[in-house]
This record gives structure tokens, C-alpha cells and sequence, in this order.
């Protein structure tokens, strides 16, 4: 029996999110390669064959995997006015049951950034997961000196919550990241950083 794939596209004023397709093979290598240096500090290590047709191609499996067990919801973010792939947003780790909870994982080429894409994304993407996927807590988590990433998540709702200790590995080391979350119905007051 063949599965029916699912589809789902995410639009802003000036943005289409949508699931990888093989044919964005080369928008995003290029992307991820002219911005090496500027996304190498915030993320894991990347495999040697990063940037390959291959690892590509199960990316793109992956995610629509993903979407069809509702586990993740990945998606690249593209610039309506050009098609232009900017980065890419994943709501992640989607957990039912008593949690309703998600994590947010996002990056933006060196290109793009500053000029409020990602803050489009992740405002369309939480509120797809409050409404449409009807969670109620979506959780992120950055490294503390990642001031652009926390000043994003902060810009969009979410509200700090403390340190994890050596949460993941970035660049080949473990790395203490701070914690943030945006409730779908938040009672919280503002909170202060750390």
C-alpha cells in the first residue's frame, strides 16, 4: 500500500514555507555553502557529505517522513517575490499526549539574515502549531551568546526559562544553551534573561 503523501505550505507576506523537494537540491547547497562560516558556530558539526546529492536526498525523505507521522513538521523558507531559498524552520520533537509540546530549529542564510525573515518564519510556524497542529507549548533553545537568535525568539513571543547544561553538541563540543518557550495560552509576565 502507497502512502498519500502530505503536503503543507506556510505563507507570510513576503515568504512561502513548504517541504524540501529534490529539486531544491542546488538553491540549498549553495546557500549552505556561501554561508559555511556563518552558521558553522551555531550548529552541529557537519558530516563531509553535507553539502552532497545524497545526504540531500535523505533529507528530503526524512522530512516527508516526518510530516506523514506527524512527528516534525520541516520546512524550507522561501522569499515570494523571487523564489529565492533564504533557510529553513523545523518544528521538531512534536510530542502528544499530556506534553502538546514541540521544539523550533531554524537557521537563515548569511545573505538573509537581519532583515526580518526569520522572525515571518517563526511567527507563521508557532502559529501553525497553536492552530493548526493544536499544541500548546512550543519550546527553542540556543547558545547564550547567540544574540541574534535570542533577540528573534524574543521578538516573537517566547520567553526565557533557563540553561540547560551541555543540551547539545555544536561545532565538536558540548554546549550549554539557554532555554525559551511560547505557550499558547501564556499567563506568564515578561520574564528576565539570563
Amino acid at each position: 500500500m502507497l502512502l498519500r503523501k502530505r503536503q503543507i505550505k506556510l505563507e507570510t507576506e513576503r515568504l512561502t514555507l513548504r517541504l524540501p523537494r529534490h529539486a531544491d537540491f542546488r538553491a540549498w547547497t549553495a546557500l549552505r555553502a556561501a554561508s559555511a562560516d556563518f552558521l558553522k558556530p551555531w550548529e552541529p558539526s557537519w558530516a563531509s557529505d553535507h553539502l552532497s546529492r545524497k545526504s540531500f536526498t535523505g533529507r528530503v525523505y526524512w522530512a516527508q517522513r516526518a510530516l506523514n507521522e506527524a512527528s516534525a513538521v520541516p520546512l524550507f523558507i522561501f522569499r515570494r517575490s523571487d523564489d529565492a531559498l533564504l533557510g529553513a524552520i523545523t518544528l521538531d520533537n512534536i510530542r502528544r499526549g499530556p506534553a502538546q509540546a514541540g521544539t523550533l530549529g531554524y537557521w537563515i542564510g548569511a545573505a538573509h539574515a537581519r532583515q526580518g525573515y526569520m522572525h515571518e518564519a517563526i511567527e507563521v510556524m508557532v502559529h501553525y502549531a497553536f492552530r493548526g497542529l493544536d499544541l500548546s507549548r512550543v519550546e527553542a533553545a540556543c547558545l547564550p551568546e547567540n544574540t541574534a537568535s535570542r533577540g528573534v525568539l524574543e521578538k516573537t513571543g517566547f520567553k526565557y526559562e533557563g540553561v540547560a547544561q551541555s543540551y547539545l553538541q555544536i561545532n565538536g563540543r558540548w554546549r550549554n544553551h539557554v532555554l525559551y518557550a511560547h505557550l499558547r495560552h501564556d499567563r506568564r509576565g515578561r520574564t528576565e534573561t539570563g
